[in-house]
């Protein structure tokens, strides 16, 4: 099969956990080619995640690099094993691949959580919120924006069909910039508030009260996988999302959001905050 194009951030993932595996013992990949069977330029696109490669290779290329059996292993199977067509494959080549990835990398986590300071994130996003939030797309992007909603919409709707455990740290700012105005910014207000009833939602606000700490002003969204290795943080950037896979950086991240849950109020608390902020609508 030729190489991918586009390969997308989870087979990407694939790639670089390859890379990894072998530049942690020092294993050449003209080594790992002549033991898998293939040649330079395949490990090369394999590393990048522009070729899937199989099961039983992955098994060779793992015992190889002195992987053991394990979760980490078995994780890394499961990727390779995983060619079926999702929902969000239907919007490719009408958003950018970067957006589409977000999908996936929710479809594919087993617990998610959000930081944010700035507005409500999409998951949470009430149709007249988001809409506004498309308002403000750069003028490339403004063609897109039906699209966007549409596409928004749609991860919303699996969210609720499929819960997994979501919690979403979201600094005062993020609730009293008023996109789209004072009745759209009340009806999100009171979106937020009927969310953080559902099993599984965890929404705890950062008032202004709380002096400056670790990952202000930054929007970070963290996708637990299902082994520590393969957790993602997602950051929104102005050219669009960034992916960050470094083991170095993600420990970085996860410090952020256990430090952030020590210093926001608890979900009860936060609810009584939102309730006081839509005093200011009466």
């Amino acid at each position: 099969m030729p190489p991918r194009l586009s390969p997308t951030v989870r087979q990407q993932r694939l790639g670089i956990e390859l890379r990894r595996m072998r530049e942690r013992v020092g294993v050449t990949p003209k080594t790992l080619a002549a033991t898998i069977g293939t040649d330079l330029p395949k490990i090369s696109q394999m590393e990048n995640g522009k070729s899937g490669i199989s099961a039983e290779r992955l098994r060779t290329w793992a015992r190889t690099c002195g992987c053991e059996e394990g979760p980490y292993l078995e994780a890394l199977l499961a990727m390779t094993q995983d060619r079926r067509k999702y929902w969000w494959d239907s919007y490719r080549g009408r958003l950018p691949n970067a957006i589409i990835d977000i999908a996936e990398m929710e479809h594919h986590a087993s617990s998610l959580s959000i930081l944010n300071s700035t507005f409500i994130p999409g998951l949470l996003q009430t149709p007249e919120y988001a809409a506004a939030v498309f308002e403000r797309l750069p003028p490339q992007y403004r063609q897109e924006a039906d699209i966007r909603k549409a596409f928004r919409i749609r991860r919303q709707q699996i969210f609720v069909d499929h819960p997994k455990p979501y919690s979403a740290f979201l600094h005062e700012s993020a609730l009293r910039m008023q996109f789209g105005g004072p009745d759209v910014l009340r009806d999100q207000l009171l979106g937020l508030l009927e969310n953080s009833e559902r099993p599984g939602v965890e929404i705890r606000v950062i008032p202004f009260s709380v002096p400056t700490y670790t990952g202000s002003g930054e929007s970070l969204y963290l996708a637990r996988g299902p082994v520590p290795e393969l957790d993602t943080v997602q950051i929104d950037l102005s050219h669009g999302p960034k992916f960050v896979h470094s083991q170095v950086e993600l420990a970085s991240y996860r410090r952020i959001k256990e430090e952030t849950a020590g210093i926001a109020l608890g979900s009860e608390e936060s609810r009584d905050f939102i309730r006081s902020l839509l005093k200011d609508f009466a």
